[in-house]
């Protein structure tokens, strides 16, 4: 097993239970956090010893997005780089989506941007009562389109709630994702663990080439458009990021104020 510096991977018995652990800034995703992400997911391909994956997040939250004190996004005035640097982030949800394990996300306190993207692309969710997530990449000036949002949020919840979450950045309580088909279940903080446990015994308990063909027949049936969105996705983000409002956006969530975007 690799020896990562912003994840905890423990193996238990066909398990991995992958924790995000940067909690000092909520999981927040750096360079190297977003390089290992990748790393991890692309590497199952070949892990025949792995069969379910539990992701989680260390100390308040499962992941607050994008560490803003830590991205180039806003200081970008190059097209090529820029592309570069959002294919490393939704290279991340193309690796989760193509691994052939399913993958459970158990999510606490904030699941925000690119946190709320690895919630999406996972196979299965459970919340804690604590729980809040949103598309908060509208909220700084790019599009609410991002890590492979629009491509699962309608399917999720409809269009209606889709299109109210991802236009407005708004939040979404443990409750309501429940009440929307956003996440399975919900249950309290200090139940989240042996919840993940007993979803992925019961996932153990199938045969191993069994669920790995129904991750797959659901992966062909549901994803295959999923390419061509993330790269329309990554396209809109590169044009927004090239603008000033992003600039702005930034500025403004870093000094807790409402952000004064211009009339594009």
């Amino acid at each position: 097993m690799a020896d990562y510096e912003t994840l905890i991977l423990d193996r238990r018995d066909g398990v991995d239970w992958l924790t995000l652990n940067r909690p000092d800034r909520l999981n927040a995703m750096n360079g190297t956090l977003i390089d290992e992400l990748r790393h991890y997911f692309e590497s199952l391909v070949d892990a025949r010893g792995v069969r379910v994956v539990v992701l989680r997040g260390a100390g308040r939250a499962f992941c607050a997005g994008a560490d803003i004190k830590d991205t180039e996004a806003g200081q970008l005035d190059d097209p090529h780089e820029g592309l570069r640097l959002q294919r490393r982030y939704s290279g991340v949800i193309l690796a989760m989506r193509r691994c052939p394990q399913p993958v459970i996300s158990l999510i606490h306190g904030a699941a925000s941007g690119g946190g709320f993207s690895l919630a999406l692309a996972s196979d299965v969710r459970i919340a804690a009562t604590s729980a809040r997530m949103n598309a908060a990449f509208i909220r700084i000036g790019f599009s609410g389109a991002d890590m492979g949002s629009s491509y699962f949020l309608p399917r999720l919840v409809g269009l209606s709630n889709a299109s109210e979450l991802l236009l407005t950045g708004r939040f979404v309580d443990a409750e309501r994702a429940l009440r929307i088909g956003l996440v399975s279940d919900v249950v309290p903080d200090d139940e989240l663990e042996a919840a993940g446990r007993a979803l992925a015994d019961d996932m153990m308990a199938t045969g191993p080439l069994g669920l790995r063909a129904t991750k797959e027949a659901l992966t062909v049936n549901i994803d295959s458009e999923l390419d061509a969105a993330v790269a329309l996705e990554d396209r809109h983000q590169i044009l927004c990021a090239m603008g000033p409002d992003v600039r702005e956006g930034m500025r403004a969530f870093l000094e807790k104020r409402r952000p004064q975007y211009g009339q594009g």
